[in-house]
């Protein structure tokens, strides 16, 4: 474990280095993030990152953290929990966008335990962080195992009431680690059924089938297959039982790398970053531009509080909420 820095408050980053399943990774501990993933036969990362602690902190778009206590939106910031309203931070539109302003991925987290190839991080988030209620103690375990497997497993307890719904949000590239859009790569989404959303990317009414539209990757394509936009920040609706699911194949033609994904949770927010357009450099010097990568966030569907017929992120006390999402890298 090295520093990577210190915050403005004076605090120390630090950065732990991970290597196993032929796999490499960075970790620091502002927002549990990975800010460089490596896999051994290919060149470039596999996400993007930043090189220096003061860019995370001005110009992240959540590279690699743990977002939560609320992944994804919560509408209006606000939602009703055994007859009390509470009132979140409003930090995307008039909604609550992972967890506030000051949510998981701006927060400091302590490592808990390390090895070589695993780390386990923990998190203290008080009572009334971001509004939330309940004082919620948050851990986040990666670990590099065989076959190219990066195994996130996210976990929470609380002393009260309160919803809990973390996930990973790495941007994921690879090609060429952001140089070139990630709209190139072929998809394939195990999904029968989507969420539409308004025009400030809340749900807007139930699931509807993917079929005939232009969220159908139940086949392996291009993402830019229905037009070079691309522009998905969409929850895609999956399998609700809590058991481990394969839900996503990601990969590059030109590289040969691929990327599969499983889950046991019942949605994949999938987000092609159209608008991404970083004025500082990432790994390796590059300027990440439109669609650079993207985001597979498998977490609970978006403004799950706000809707009985939704999977539920209520936690109580006594009860854990664990979630566990692996990431198997391939080449050829």
């Amino acid at each position: 474990m090295e520093s990577f820095g210190r915050l403005a408050s004076g605090e120390t980053v630090h950065r732990i280095v991970l290597q196993g399943g032929g796999l490499s990774a960075h970790v620091i501990t502002r927002g549990a993030a990975i800010q460089n993933l490596r896999l051994d036969g290919h060149a470039a990362p596999l996400v993007l990152g930043l090189e220096r602690l003061e860019d995370y902190e001005r110009h992240s778009p959540f590279f690699g953290a743990i977002a939560g206590r609320f992944a994804n939106r919560i509408g209006g910031a606000r939602f009703m929990l055994d007859g009390r309203e509470h009132r979140l931070d409003a930090n995307d539109h008039d909604h609550c966008l992972h967890g506030g302003a000051k949510g998981f991925s701006e927060k400091l987290w302590t490592v808990e335990q390390q090895g070589d190839s695993h780390v386990v991080l923990r998190l203290d988030s008080p009572d009334g962080d971001m509004g939330f209620p309940g004082r919620v103690t948050a851990r986040c375990r990666y670990e590099l195992a065989e076959g190219g497997a990066l195994a996130v497993t996210l976990s929470a307890e609380t002393d009260a009431p309160t919803v809990c719904s973390m996930a990973h949000h790495s941007y994921f590239n690879l090609e060429d680690g952001g140089e070139t859009p990630a709209t190139g790569h072929e998809m394939q989404i195990s999904a029968e059924t989507y969420l539409p959303v308004d025009a400030t990317l809340i749900p807007d009414g139930a699931p509807q089938p993917v079929d005939g539209t232009r969220f159908d990757f139940r086949d392996m394509k291009r993402i830019d297959a229905y037009g070079p936009d691309a522009a998905y920040d969409h929850n895609f609706c999956l399998d609700r039982s809590g058991q481990m699911q394969e839900v996503v194949q990601l990969r590059s033609p030109r590289s040969g790398v691929s990327l599969t994904v499983e889950t046991t949770e019942p949605g994949l927010q999938c987000y092609t970053a159209p608008s991404m357009q970083m004025s500082v450099s990432g790994l390796g010097g590059r300027i990440y531009g439109h669609h650079a990568g993207i985001c597979l966030e498998t977490q609970i569907w978006p403004d799950a509080p706000n809707r009985a017929d939704f999977p539920s992120a209520v936690l109580r006390p006594g009860q854990i909420r664990e979630q566990r999402t692996i990431y198997r890298f391939k080449k050829g």
